[in-house]
């Protein structure tokens, strides 16, 4: 079964307010076996908002609409799911009594504009809101399509905030759902790897992929990285599992090394569990990302085991103060060369007393480098340096984009460089 989610409400057509709703709800039809196949947001607009309900009733299985169960004029979600599905709304004794009740505990008179949060289309059940005053609704019919047959359809009705929304998903309309629908489960895998166009990965990876039309796969690019996401649903958990790892063996077997991760861990994450393993430790020397690498890898819990600090050396002074610099190395190569990058990593590993020292140097934009050496290079030039007290890699780069996309990625590259040397 396939479901569609509408969030309603004007504002989230605006750039300040966001559905997050229907991210928690498909986490949640995902645990029933339920697919997503359509997300779509609808302003508070009558006519608008039936036709998205009339067209998602059409072509989804079950269609949870969000939001547009308040009191005021524009919330229109009872009045338009009514008409789409061609239905009475009635005024339930019961609700209007407890909106009653609800007010007069507070000591406040209920306006007249809210008892239609008391209208329920005809044969729904009703499911008690405990965190406000706009109940949900639960509708299980059919309906008849153009070849006269009869298709069962679920229609669901929730409160937009989340407060509400949430614990009223939970208690009311998942265990309703599961009683109500065929046993079916989903199976999840995540592959991702760093660094590595999009269409190298689908010309490799599709061959593979193509062969299992029950396994739906997903890529996606950003960041510096590619998401290869697998889905499969089956009457059990077994068979969907068995069908996804079969699938994912074989892509980590002809991507080898290129994946990070095959169960959904961040790169970092996977930097410091390998640092871990192999009791290593990491300090970090960064100019232009300006502490991106840090922040990253002391974002991850227990990351305080592996990486021992670093510092921030975006002045010239600040490299030779905590990096050991020579001061003419940085006057006659540039602070942005890999000379310096070289020196940066060399420096902070010693100082800090790590297994590893990473630096990060480079010219971010949008002008161009400093006067003196820097002056002529190129808006993205970027050089990583990682030293292991032995020897000291230097990459060079030549990155596109503008300044946070250029630093992302030089961080994306230095945590892949530090993944490699381990590896």
């Amino acid at each position: 079964m396939i479901a569609e989610i509408i969030a309603v409400g004007s504002e989230m057509l605006t750039p300040f307010r966001q559905d997050t709703n229907s991210l928690y709800l498909t986490d949640g039809l995902n645990d029933l076996g339920v697919q997503v196949a359509f997300k779509s947001i609808v302003g508070d607009n009558f006519a608008h908002l039936t036709s998205a309900a009339s067209i998602a009733i059409a072509r989804a299985d079950i269609v949870i609409f969000s939001g547009g169960l308040g009191p005021t004029e524009d919330d229109l979600t009872r009045e338009a799911a009514a008409a789409a599905l061609n239905l009475k709304l009635t005024s339930n004794p019961a609700v209007l009594a407890d909106l009653y009740k609800r007010f007069a505990a507070r000591q406040m008179v209920m306006p007249p504009n809210n008892a239609k949060q008391a209208d329920v289309i005809d044969g729904a059940t009703i499911l008690n809101n405990t965190n406000g005053s706009a109940p949900g609704q639960l509708l299980d019919t059919t309906i008849i399509d153009a070849a006269g047959k009869h298709i069962r359809k679920i229609v669901i009705l929730l409160p937009g905030p989340p407060r509400e929304l949430k614990p009223l998903f939970d208690a009311e309309v998942k265990p309703r759902l599961a009683a109500a629908l065929p046993p079916r489960h989903l199976a999840k895998r995540l592959l991702r790897m760093a660094l590595i166009p999009e269409s190298h990965v689908d010309a490799r990876t599709a061959p593979i992929y193509s062969q299992y039309s029950d396994v739906e796969t997903t890529i996606l690019a950003g960041g510096g990285e590619i998401q290869l996401h697998f889905l499969c649903a089956k009457s059990t958990l077994a068979e969907a599992q068995q069908r996804v790892d079969e699938l994912t063996e074989k892509i980590e077997a002809e991507m080898e090394d290129s994946i990070f991760s095959s169960h959904g861990e961040s790169l970092e994450e996977v930097v410091l569990l390998n640092l871990g393993l192999r009791d290593l430790t990491l300090a970090t020397a960064e100019s232009c990302t300006g502490g991106l690498l840090a922040q990253r890898l002391t974002a991850i819990p227990g990351s305080s085991r592996y990486f021992l600090g670093g510092a921030v050396v975006y002045s010239d002074a600040l490299k030779t103060i905590f990096a050991d610099v020579p001061p003419e190395l940085v006057a006659t190569k540039g602070p942005v060369s890999p000379e310096v990058a070289r020196a940066l990593a060399e420096g902070i590993r010693t100082r800090t007393g790590a297994s590893l020292g990473i630096s990060i140097t480079c010219i971010a934009g949008p002008g161009p480098g400093a006067s003196g050496p820097d002056a002529e290079k190129p808006i993205g030039l970027v050089y990583v340096a990682l030293a292991d007290g032995q020897t000291t890699q230097v990459k060079e780069l030549t990155l596109r984009g503008d300044r946070e996309m250029i630093r992302l990625w030089a961080s994306q590259h230095a945590l892949e460089l530090i993944r490699h040397h381990i590896l």
